[in-house]
């Protein structure tokens, strides 16, 4: 059967839409923690959980997505990702705290992991001269689910129960992600004007953001200074953004004194904010390259988390928080391209998934350490310097990556010449 791409792509943004509605779990802790007679930490768990599985199973699954093919990882990760949701109903009803954690942390965990990386590698070969803007688009997804699943899943627990919101949502999702999983697949031989292969062979020639000759595998990829120096950015960039993103609604409560209504309403401008970053931050890596993106995002950040420590006005504390979102889903949505640029995509999907184990670990470390030094602390301030500090160490390592990349970009060109 022949493909449309842009169907292809519009696949991929029905895995990471139902997958992506782990970030609307905000909506359902209240009603949880009524329900199961949990306390805030042991509901919030849940969540956290869920996240390092996501990181965790993407790394260690990732070669055996590669194996399995867009299509069948696609149903696989359907099917965790709903058993999650389904045993979560079991859960509510036993009030088994053990049980939430197996089905919606571990189970459901898998899930998200597996569903993450599996159209990234099939979207990069469908776009190959927009590779940035293409997994943007599938990523973007992700970022704004919660603004689909979070007025429904409270629509549905207020009106026939939080055991019957798990269930029903099981059932949705299941039919998207199968539909979603079914259409997906690579493009056949010659069934695009200009392959892949092609375009980052001109790439190479034409010295454009020192495009990979080689094609890494993931052993050969880890081991590289390359990848090491990605991680760690990686895992800055989550680390504060999901650390904000943790105490935005309590943080701009207390800092400029902002109602509970209109604090939730900066919750769901930074939904957006978050969403649209992606697609736009990695529409921008097409022109100017993934090195120089993410040497902007941290410059950005730094001015930004510096400022917002200080600030008591509430329209400068709104866009300085805006503007660390916008980045943080930007480095999300950027990753998978700069991937492709630095190791190749034949192991992209192995390779991205070993690079989201940051992701994974990020969830705990951002709003653990924002807790403790609150506690430690009674304000933001330190931690908000502190954030500052680690992204411009992770600014020096993404000007180091990019120099680096450039003159191997000169390099190849020599050589070919």
């Amino acid at each position: 059967m022949k493909r449309n791409r842009w169907m292809i792509a519009l696949s991929a943004v029905g895995l990471h839409i139902s997958i992506g509605s782990v970030y609307a779990w905000s909506v359902l802790t209240r009603p949880v923690m009524e329900t199961m007679g949990l306390s805030l930490p042991e509901a919030t768990w849940a969540f956290s959980i869920a996240i390092l599985f996501l990181g965790l199973s993407a790394g260690f699954l990732g070669h055996f997505v590669e194996r399995l093919g867009p299509c069948r990882s696609g149903l696989l990760s359907a099917l965790f990702f709903c058993t999650g949701l389904a045993g979560t109903a079991w859960a509510v009803e036993m009030k088994s705290l053990a049980l939430l954690y197996l089905f919606y942390g571990f189970i459901g965990g898998i899930g998200l992991g597996v569903g993450y990386i599996t159209p990234v590698a099939t979207l990069v070969k469908w776009f190959p001269r927009h590779r940035g803007f293409a997994t943007g688009l599938a990523i973007m997804g992700f970022g704004f689910a919660a603004f689909v699943a979070g007025p429904v899943m409270q629509h549905l627990t207020a009106a026939y129960g939080l055991t019957e919101n798990f269930l029903i949502m099981a059932a949705a999702y299941a039919v998207v992600m199968c539909a979603s999983a079914l259409y997906l697949a690579p493009p056949a031989p010659g069934e695009l004007k200009e392959g892949l292969s092609a375009v980052m062979k001109e790439e190479i020639s034409s010295n454009a953001g020192g495009t990979a000759q080689k094609q890494y595998t993931r052993r050969e990829a880890i081991r590289t200074p390359e990848f090491i120096a990605l991680w760690w950015i990686f895992f800055t960039n989550i680390t504060c953004g999901i650390g904000l993103l943790a105490v935005a609604s309590p943080m701009a409560q207390e800092v400029i004194h902002m109602s509970p209504a209109g604090a939730a309403s900066l919750v769901g401008i930074i939904g957006i904010v978050n969403g649209l970053g992606r697609i736009l931050w990695s529409t921008i890596s097409d022109w100017i390259g993934r090195g120089a993106v993410y040497i902007l995002f941290f410059t950005i950040e730094v001015v930004a988390f510096w400022q917002l420590a200080g600030t008591s006005d509430a329209t400068a504390f709104a866009a300085w928080v805006l503007f660390i979102i916008s980045c943080y889903g930007g480095g999300f949505s950027c990753m998978p391209a700069y991937l492709s640029d630095l190791f190749g995509v034949r192991h992209l999907s192995s390779i991205h998934g070993v690079v989201l184990t940051a992701w994974g670990m990020a969830g705990i470390a951002g709003p653990l350490l924002l807790s403790v030094m609150k506690g430690a602390t009674g304000g933001y301030s330190t931690t908000l310097h502190i954030f500052a500090g680690l992204l411009a160490f992770a600014w020096l390592l993404a000007a180091w990556l990019h120099m680096r990349r450039r003159r191997f970009a000169v390099r190849c060109a020599e050589e070919e010449a």
